[in-house]
């Protein structure tokens, strides 16, 4: 996926520099845990031994899934693109949440099924309204998957380019949750019964059906499969802008911050077939759908918090924002023993 999309790896000798300023600073070493290791990938990732975390952008890919029609959700479809208005309005838990933490957000139409009329801070990717029934037929042709990666890669790119430093995954897409979950299973083998939940409020009756038309989706496109192959079985032009929008910021060498189920599906994707992006990628929390901690432990990665949230798009990565900004001060502006005329261990 964007294989000529040319991602860096981290620096070896600034990796030394950055853990040495790190360890003189005034403390022990490695008493502030997991905020070291933190300052250090973000400074591995940004190439500097001081990086930001500001300003950060949360892009909300919104789409909608033909999926929906086999009664997956608990919700209409329709409530995508009011939701989408929702985000516009700035009335959605995100958008709140992104005022909060001074985090600038786009909108973006990614593949909603409603006409959307034109708005401020609205962007669309014009590939198709919606996905096909992954349960019956593929989701996505080959072309509209490439086409969104791309559109996702360069959004991101481009928000880098303007001065980015962070760049936050968020999503919204009635029938999300059984896309991200199909792709999970093709692409990393986790069994369906494990990673299907209620989703955005199915019941048990639900949850066993939503098993059913998703176990009959797997078997008409058995894995394992390459991500980009699954992605247009399953669908979610949401994801696989979400996976394109990863690696362009990655390649331009901003941090990318994941949010939960919905977004780490994608990194997933995107990691499956571009692994050197990893370094790039900060996961921000494990949700409470029951599958995402398989997810993340294929992807052998420890999210930094852990607050029991399900509702995806980007609430969790924003909340983790500040730990972000936390790391890079205690990196820029935290006085060394030297500095601070204080005594080390030693004397």
């Amino acid at each position: 996926m964007l294989q000529d999309t040319t991602i860096a790896a981290p620096d070896a000798a600034l990796g030394d520099a950055v853990r040495h300023a790190i360890d003189v600073k005034t403390k022990p070493p490695g008493s502030l845990g997991r905020i070291e290791a933190l300052a250090l990938q973000m400074a591995l990732a940004q190439g500097t031994e001081r990086p930001l975390a500001d300003p950060a952008r949360l892009f909300i890919f919104a789409g909608d899934h033909g999926i929906v029609a086999e009664g997956v959700s608990a919700w209409p479809q329709e409530v995508t693109a009011q939701m989408v208005l929702n985000f516009l309005a700035g009335g959605a838990a995100s958008t709140v949440f992104a005022r909060a933490n001074g985090a600038e957000v786009t909108v973006v139409d990614a593949g909603v099924a409603t006409e959307l009329a034109d708005a401020p801070g609205l962007v669309r990717a014009g590939i198709r309204k919606g996905t096909r029934n992954a349960a019956v037929e593929d989701a996505l042709t080959g072309d509209e998957v490439g086409r969104a990666l791309a559109f996702g890669a360069g959004l991101a790119g481009q928000a880098v380019a303007d001065g980015a430093r962070v760049i936050a995954l968020g999503e919204m897409g009635i029938g999300n949750t059984s896309a991200a979950s199909l792709i999970a299973h093709a692409v990393a083998g986790i069994d369906l019964g494990v990673l299907i939940g209620p989703g955005a409020g199915l019941d048990a009756n639900g949850i066993d059906r939503k098993l059913g038309v998703l176990a009959r989706a797997a078997a008409r496109r058995p894995g394992p499969l390459f991500a980009a192959d699954a992605l247009a079985a399953f669908g979610g032009l949401e994801i696989a802008a979400m996976a394109g929008a990863l690696i362009g910021a990655a390649s331009r060498g901003a941090v990318v911050l994941v949010d939960g189920f919905i977004a780490t599906a994608a990194a997933l994707a995107a990691l499956a077939a571009r692994p050197e992006a990893k370094p790039y990628c900060v996961f921000a929390h494990r949700s409470k759908e029951p599958g995402h901690v398989r997810m993340l432990d294929w992807l052998g990665v420890e999210p930094l918090i852990d607050l029991d949230l399900r509702l995806g798009e980007g609430t969790g990565a924003l909340l983790a924002l500040p730990l972000l900004r936390s790391a890079c001060a205690m990196l820029n502006e935290m006085a060394t023993f030297e500095s601070a005329g204080v005594s080390g261990k030693d004397g």
